[in-house]
């Protein structure tokens, strides 16, 4: 691995040991081959000759295409070697199936490892299907455990298997436990590699012992302190050793504060925790409480990132959408969610059926019920927009339930009245009727607060279910605001109109 777990110890007499787990050492199989020459603060590879897309510009990525194209594996490299892992993975997200295929062919080894985390899962799954089990093996080894274990967790067992079988034992064992905490939990995102020390070290000894040790993790912000049985008493930063004198005890500067992370904890409540908090890095504990790994900011800004790209999709009725996808992959996963949409229409049309009388007699009503309708989805949109949001974000829970839920109940009670006065004159001058102006402005005042009703307490109905507030949330509001909009809005003209 690329930087490993350590346990520094001293006996009584003052001799010093390491104590290492058999699981966090080895040999790093493969090379890092980016470009490591210093570049321009304001550079960007591929951006310049053209508006960039995604960091790379059209120039860029015709000259890309064309390498390829022509098999030219030394134009290629040349073109490919400065960039940033980040970027390689957008790079491989751009090409076609072919040309992505193609270039993984010239690059063979010279694929920096590290670009294979930064791909969207779709685009990894298919990128690892293209590798051969030993490349994959030499990926797995030169990473850390947590990257590891997302380049793996959607391989077929046998595959899994035959991979982590070419792997030393060394190697293995922690990908492997890592492997067999469920998806979305704090398990899969920890990494195996860190350093911690007991509180009796000086910050000296740990300094010396930190120059003196090769392989530590790649990157770590800070050292943990731990008793006998590796639980955690607290932690030290980076920069408050720097600070500190070397005669100083760890212990004596160690903050005791820690955020703890169990290994089985959702990985949406480990980045509330590291929003509420500004963590950097947390520690993870097994099921006994004791050290087993570290999450760090990094891999939580991809859960972020991950979580709210859901909802934003799941709120629009989409899942798992791609734009690389092909044309009947997309149709198909965005069928379902229409085929939903289409018996809510058809729901609000057989309301509208019973007051057919009604409309043929005022056409006015015709032309006015959309109004009533389009308003009230606009409304209960924005309502569901933020409870969403704010159950995400822990900002509305059980605690505070009945005074959001009233709050919401009272913006769309005063909304109503505003747009019903408004309405009411303009549909009372409109067809210069004072009688279709009142029933206009009471229906939208009924149809503004169901929506607003209706917005709030649906993501909350679904929370309380354990569903996902943002998947079906939607359509409940829309299917709400239609039926109550055209009941209230026909109704009423048909009692006071006709």
């Amino acid at each position: 691995m690329s930087g490993h777990a350590f346990m520094a110890w001293t006996d009584g007499a003052g001799a010093s040991a390491v104590a290492q787990t058999d699981h966090f050492t080895g040999e790093r199989l493969v090379q890092d081959t980016a470009s490591t020459e210093p570049r321009a603060d304001n550079e960007t590879p591929g951006a310049a000759g053209g508006e960039a897309l995604h960091g790379l510009s059209a120039a860029f990525l015709e000259n890309v295409s064309r390498a390829i194209k022509e098999g030219d594996r030394e134009a290629l490299l040349e073109l490919v070697d400065p960039l940033h892992a980040a970027d390689m993975g957008d790079l491989l997200g751009i090409l076609r199936g072919k040309e992505r295929r193609k270039l993984l062919e010239l690059l063979g080894p010279r694929l920096d490892p590290e670009v294979l985390p930064e791909l969207d899962e779709r685009l990894r799954d298919r990128v690892v299907a293209a590798m051969s089990s030993e490349a994959l093996a030499a990926a797995v080894a030169a990473l850390e455990t947590d990257d590891s274990v997302y380049l793996l967790e959607n391989l077929s067992e046998a595959r899994k298997a035959e991979v982590l079988n070419l792997l030393p034992r060394i190697e293995r064992v922690p990908v492997e436990k890592g492997l067999s905490y469920p998806e979305d939990t704090a398990g899969r995102l920890m990494r195996s590699e860190l350093v911690a020390v007991p509180p009796y070290w000086t910050v000296g000894h740990t300094i010396d012992y930190m120059r003196s040790v090769e392989d530590l993790p790649d990157d770590f912000h800070e050292i943990f302190i731990v008793d006998p049985s590796f639980h955690v008493i607290g932690s030290v930063s980076l920069s408050r050793i720097a600070r500190t004198r070397r005669p100083v005890a760890m212990g004596d500067i160690m903050d005791r504060d820690v955020t703890l992370i169990p290994v089985l904890m959702d990985q949406e409540e480990v980045a509330y925790l590291f929003h509420q908090y500004g963590l950097i890095s947390a520690p993870v504990l097994d099921e006994d409480e004791r050290l087993i790994g570290v999450i760090t900011v990094d891999d939580v800004v991809d859960v972020i990132g991950e979580e709210a790209e859901e909802d934003i999709l799941h709120l629009g009725g989409v899942t798992d959408d791609d734009p690389a996808d092909s044309v009947l992959v997309t149709t198909r996963r965005r069928f379902p969610w229409l085929l939903v949409n289409l018996a809510t229409a058809i729901a609000a049309s057989l309301v509208i059926a019973q007051f057919e009388a009604a409309i043929g007699q005022i056409v006015a009503l015709a032309v006015l019920m959309p109004i009533v309708a389009s308003m009230g989805g606009n409304a209960g949109t924005q309502t569901l927009t933020v409870a969403v949001r704010a159950i995400a974000t822990k900002e509305l829970n059980a605690a505070n339930a009945v005074r959001i839920v009233l709050r919401e109940v009272f913006v769309a009670g005063y909304n109503g009245v505003l747009f019903a006065l408004i309405m009411g004159a303009v549909g009372g001058l409109w067809f210069s009727s004072f009688a279709i102006g009142a029933v206009l402005a009471a229906a939208m005042l009924i149809n503004l607060l169901a929506a607003g009703i209706a917005g709030v307490m649906a993501p909350l109905a679904l929370e309380r279910m354990k569903i996902d507030p943002a998947m079906a949330s939607g359509v409940m509001v829309t299917t709400v605001t239609d039926v109550v909009g055209f009941f209230s809005f026909l109704g009423l003209a048909s009692l006071l109109l006709l």
